[in-house]
């Protein structure tokens, strides 16, 4: 195929991803320099369509970005009243008190949001301030310059045909150049993955680890309703099968966000991460909150959970890792949205001052230390061995061990140095024939649904005529490997049934990808035992199109 010619166009920084991260340095850098030319690239076909979060939203990020965001009307207006934290049983729960728990666990002062709103709302203060927002544009390619720094990206490929041709309305996009390029794709993005790899920038750190996190939204009946409460779980259904939890978070509107998160460190692979979400919503105490109401949103999103030891370095020549793409979730917060907007802010910070130096396309290393040495390394360094205990030791003495530990990093010590993970999510997996399946229960379609029926609540769609976004490395590894060897876990560890397991005409299993159903969680990339699955962006504006996530 002959080389495809594109046009380019030049900016000063280039951001890939309109999430809190990448819209957070798009707003500083203008107000650092008004002349200053940004850009921002988002695949979703708005901005917010691909934003999933919990959220409970600590403040402090965007009282550093934007101090005045109340008299500007943001859409922060649901401030956490009440705390609750409980460990559950299969008929019955335990309310954990607040008392014990670290200073940082408190949710006073935090609010609760949707995070596709909040992001609306800051692509709005961006663009006021001269920020070219582009929604609708995956970024499908790296560009590189002449001794290999990374100078831009390819945006906005449309048209080509299932086989990878060119069909009658292809696009060939444009190249988007930079001095500098930010990547703030989110947990496992597909340009973050490419360049960590290329240079190396995860040598000497643990590996990244990650959790599935599923959510709906639920409309109730108003006299259950308690704006502002948020409810914590964990122990049932998941026990020790699998780390993980529970967020209940009261909005506004009647609205309740109910999801559930399990680690993919699990190693039986017959564990079914969507059904254990449905199961917990038959918990009496589940249960009695949403019977009456209706489900009216779904989605599903990885999250990053290797903290501050997986962090790998976060520049290279050329390009920073912002947010999610570099991993700052703060585990037991559950919390990484704060540290997001913090790291586009430092980023700008840090390349507004190299190009005003004249500098272009080397390495931000200012950003790296501010990040290390500033409120994200303090935020992450203080919770960095709660996952590894709970990996370790399970349950009930992590949350010993860790809340020790969260203790005595409030005074600024560890009495356990920094723990390590030790194997990714991937080779945790063990084989078939070392567990049993599980018998889940049939979904009632009152509290609990069926996956492709809540796919349909994502409004998720994919052009059909395109190539797969989905591929393999290797064809035949799904039936010799993951079928053969782990019983074909891909059928039960994505969220949106995008793989399946069929009979083939002479009876024999034959692998399917229904990418059409892709929520872009990334589960199947994280997961898969022979790391065989690789997940790359579909064309701009493809995937779910989520409303108030």
């Amino acid at each position: 195929m002959a080389e495809v010619e594109r046009e380019a166009m030049e900016y000063d920084v280039v951001i890939v991803g309109a999430g809190p991260a990448g819209l957070s340095a798009a707003i500083r850098l203008k107000q650092l320099d008004a002349d200053i030319n940004v850009v921002v690239l988002e695949k979703g076909s708005e901005v917010g369509a691909h934003i999933l979060s919990g959220a409970v939203l600590d403040p402090c990020g965007i009282d550093a970005l934007i101090p005045d965001w109340k008299e500007k009307g943001a859409p922060i207006t649901v401030p956490v009243k009440k705390d609750n934290f409980y460990m559950l049983g299969e008929s019955g729960q335990v309310r954990v008190p607040n008392f014990p728990m670290p200073p940082l666990m408190n949710n006073h002062g935090n609010y609760i949001v949707s995070m596709g709103n909040v992001c609306r709302w800051m692509a709005e203060q961006a663009e006021e301030l001269g920020v070219e927002v582009f929604p609708g544009m995956a970024c499908s390619e790296l560009v590189y310059g002449e001794n290999g720094e990374v100078k831009g990206v390819v945006a906005g490929e449309f048209g080509k045909e299932a086989d990878g041709s060119h069909g009658a309305s292809y696009e060939p996009g444009m190249e988007l150049h930079g001095k500098y390029v930010f990547l703030g794709e989110g947990v496992r993005g597909s340009l973050s993955k490419q360049v960590i790899e290329k240079f190396k920038l995860g040598e000497g750190k643990e590996p990244q680890k990650y959790g599935l996190g599923m959510k709906e939204i639920w409309e109730i009946d108003p006299a259950k309703h308690k704006e502002g409460t948020v409810t914590h779980t964990m122990g049932w259904p998941l026990g020790k099968n699998a780390g993980g939890g529970s967020f209940i978070y009261h909005l506004d509107n009647n609205q309740v966000y109910v999801g559930f998160v399990v680690h993919l460190n699990y190693k039986n692979p017959y564990l079914f991460p969507y059904m254990e979400f449905q199961r917990f919503k038959h918990h009496p105490m589940v249960a009695d909150l949403l019977e009456g109401g209706k489900r009216v949103a779904y989605g599903a999103r990885a999250i990053t959970e290797g903290g501050w030891q997986s962090m790998p370095k976060l520049v290279a020549p050329g390009v920073a890792l912002l947010g999610c793409s570099a991993g700052m979730v703060n585990v037991p917060r559950i919390k990484g949205n704060h540290n997001a907007m913090l790291s586009g802010k430092a980023a700008a910070e840090a390349a507004y001052a190299a190009i005003k130096e004249g500098r272009s396309a080397d390495e931000l290393t200012d950003y790296e230390v501010d990040v290390r040495e500033g409120a994200i390394g303090a935020d992450l360094k203080k919770v960095r061995n709660v996952k590894p205990f709970w990996s370790k030791y399970g349950l009930t003495a992590s949350l010993m061990l860790g809340g020790l530990d969260m203790w005595t990093n409030t005074f600024g010590f560890s009495l356990f140095g920094t723990q390590g993970h030790g194997k990714t999510d991937a080779a945790a997996t063990e084989e078939a024939s070392k567990h049993e399946p599980f018998d889940y229960p049939k979904p009632d379609g009152k509290l609990s649904f069926d996956r492709l029926t809540n796919v349909s609540f994502s409004m998720t769609n994919h052009e059909e005529s395109q190539p797969p976004h989905l591929t393999l490395k290797d064809p035949e590894v799904p039936v010799k490997v993951d079928y053969a060897q782990y019983a074909g876990p891909s059928s039960r560890y994505c969220p949106a049934g995008v793989y399946e397991f069929v009979e083939d005409d002479a009876g024999k299993p034959k692998f399917v990808i229904n990418f059409q159903n892709c929520v872009h969680c990334k589960t199947c990339d994280i997961k898969d035992p022979a790391q065989n699955i690789v997940w790359t962006t579909p064309q701009g504006g493809d995937g779910p199109n989520y409303p108030n996530m």
